[in-house]
Protein backbone atom coordinates (compact mmCIF):
# COMPACT_ATOMS: atom_id res chain seq x y z
CA UNK A 1 0.00 0.00 0.00
CA UNK A 2 1.31 3.46 -0.91
CA UNK A 3 -0.68 5.45 1.65
CA UNK A 4 1.64 7.33 4.01
CA UNK A 5 -1.04 7.38 6.71
CA UNK A 6 -1.56 3.62 6.47
CA UNK A 7 2.17 2.96 6.58
CA UNK A 8 2.63 5.32 9.54
CA UNK A 9 -0.12 3.46 11.37
CA UNK A 10 1.60 0.14 10.65
CA UNK A 11 4.91 1.59 11.87
CA UNK A 12 3.27 2.77 15.10
CA UNK A 13 1.79 -0.70 15.64
CA UNK A 14 5.22 -2.25 15.08
CA UNK A 15 6.76 0.08 17.63
CA UNK A 16 3.99 -0.68 20.14
CA UNK A 17 4.50 -4.44 19.71
CA UNK A 18 8.24 -4.09 20.19
CA UNK A 19 7.79 -1.85 23.22
CA UNK A 20 5.07 -4.11 24.68
CA UNK A 21 7.49 -7.02 24.89
CA UNK A 22 9.99 -4.92 26.82
CA UNK A 23 7.50 -2.92 28.91
CA UNK A 24 5.59 -5.91 30.26
CA UNK A 25 8.53 -6.93 32.42
CA UNK A 26 8.86 -3.40 33.77
CA UNK A 27 5.19 -3.00 34.68
CA UNK A 28 3.77 -0.52 32.17
CA UNK A 29 2.08 -0.63 28.78
CA UNK A 30 2.92 1.27 25.58
CA UNK A 31 -0.25 3.35 25.96
CA UNK A 32 0.97 4.55 29.36
CA UNK A 33 4.41 5.51 28.11
CA UNK A 34 3.54 9.01 26.79
CA UNK A 35 1.95 9.88 30.14
CA UNK A 36 4.98 8.56 32.00
CA UNK A 37 7.25 10.65 29.77
CA UNK A 38 5.31 13.81 30.57
CA UNK A 39 5.28 13.12 34.31
CA UNK A 40 8.99 12.25 34.34
CA UNK A 41 9.52 15.64 32.75
CA UNK A 42 7.14 17.49 35.08
CA UNK A 43 5.47 15.63 37.92
CA UNK A 44 2.21 16.87 39.43
CA UNK A 45 0.23 17.82 36.31
CA UNK A 46 -3.53 17.98 36.08
CA UNK A 47 -5.43 15.62 33.82
CA UNK A 48 -6.23 18.59 31.57
CA UNK A 49 -2.52 19.45 31.24
CA UNK A 50 -1.74 15.83 30.38
CA UNK A 51 -4.52 15.85 27.77
CA UNK A 52 -3.02 18.91 26.10
CA UNK A 53 0.47 17.43 26.06
CA UNK A 54 -0.32 13.85 25.09
CA UNK A 55 -3.16 14.63 22.66
CA UNK A 56 -5.49 11.71 23.31
CA UNK A 57 -9.22 11.60 23.94
CA UNK A 58 -10.52 12.57 27.39
CA UNK A 59 -12.09 9.13 27.97
CA UNK A 60 -8.88 7.35 26.98
CA UNK A 61 -6.87 9.54 29.34
CA UNK A 62 -9.28 8.90 32.23
CA UNK A 63 -9.18 5.13 31.67
CA UNK A 64 -5.41 5.06 31.30
CA UNK A 65 -4.88 7.08 34.47
CA UNK A 66 -7.26 4.79 36.36
CA UNK A 67 -5.28 1.74 35.22
CA UNK A 68 -2.01 3.46 36.12
CA UNK A 69 -3.38 4.28 39.57
CA UNK A 70 -4.59 0.69 40.01
CA UNK A 71 -1.15 -0.60 38.95
CA UNK A 72 0.65 1.66 41.41
CA UNK A 73 2.25 3.98 38.84
CA UNK A 74 0.48 7.24 39.68
CA UNK A 75 -1.45 8.76 42.54
CA UNK A 76 -3.98 11.56 42.47
CA UNK A 77 -3.85 14.38 44.98
CA UNK A 78 -6.22 17.30 45.47
CA UNK A 79 -5.29 20.48 43.62
CA UNK A 80 -4.36 23.15 46.20
CA UNK A 81 -6.44 25.92 44.60
CA UNK A 82 -9.00 24.18 42.36
CA UNK A 83 -11.36 21.82 44.16
CA UNK A 84 -12.53 20.31 40.87
CA UNK A 85 -9.03 19.32 39.74
CA UNK A 86 -6.58 16.71 40.90
CA UNK A 87 -2.84 16.59 40.41
CA UNK A 88 -1.29 13.43 39.02
CA UNK A 89 1.98 12.36 40.61
CA UNK A 90 4.27 9.45 39.88
CA UNK A 91 4.71 6.87 42.58
CA UNK A 92 8.19 5.86 43.70
CA UNK A 93 7.82 2.71 41.59
CA UNK A 94 7.12 4.70 38.42
CA UNK A 95 9.92 7.16 39.13
CA UNK A 96 12.37 4.31 39.65
CA UNK A 97 11.57 2.70 36.29
CA UNK A 98 12.35 5.79 34.19
CA UNK A 99 15.82 4.79 33.01
CA UNK A 100 14.82 1.23 32.12
CA UNK A 101 11.58 2.34 30.46
CA UNK A 102 13.30 4.94 28.30
CA UNK A 103 15.93 2.39 27.33
CA UNK A 104 13.16 -0.08 26.42
CA UNK A 105 11.60 2.52 24.12
CA UNK A 106 14.97 3.33 22.57
CA UNK A 107 15.58 -0.38 21.96
CA UNK A 108 12.15 -0.68 20.32
CA UNK A 109 13.05 2.31 18.14
CA UNK A 110 16.37 0.74 17.20
CA UNK A 111 14.51 -2.42 16.15
CA UNK A 112 12.44 -0.38 13.70
CA UNK A 113 15.52 1.27 12.22
CA UNK A 114 17.62 -1.90 11.96
CA UNK A 115 19.58 -1.76 8.70
CA UNK A 116 19.17 2.00 8.26
CA UNK A 117 22.19 4.22 7.92
CA UNK A 118 22.33 7.21 10.26
CA UNK A 119 21.47 9.77 7.59
CA UNK A 120 18.50 7.66 6.41
CA UNK A 121 17.12 7.52 9.94
CA UNK A 122 17.60 11.27 10.43
CA UNK A 123 15.98 12.05 7.09
CA UNK A 124 12.96 9.86 7.83
CA UNK A 125 12.56 11.49 11.24
CA UNK A 126 12.67 14.94 9.64
CA UNK A 127 9.99 13.92 7.14
CA UNK A 128 7.78 12.51 9.89
CA UNK A 129 8.14 15.72 11.93
CA UNK A 130 7.07 17.77 8.90
CA UNK A 131 4.06 15.49 8.32
CA UNK A 132 3.05 15.85 11.96
CA UNK A 133 3.30 19.65 11.71
CA UNK A 134 1.04 19.52 8.65
CA UNK A 135 -1.39 17.28 10.52
CA UNK A 136 -1.68 19.83 13.33
CA UNK A 137 -2.98 22.37 10.83
CA UNK A 138 -5.80 20.14 9.60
Amino acid sequence: MDSAAYLANQMAKGFARSLQQRAAGLGFSPGQFPILLELWSEDGLTQKQLLERVDIEQATMANTLSRMERDGLVERRPHPSDRRAQLIFLTGRASAMQTEAVEAAMAADRDLFRGFRTFERELLLEYVRRILENAKQL
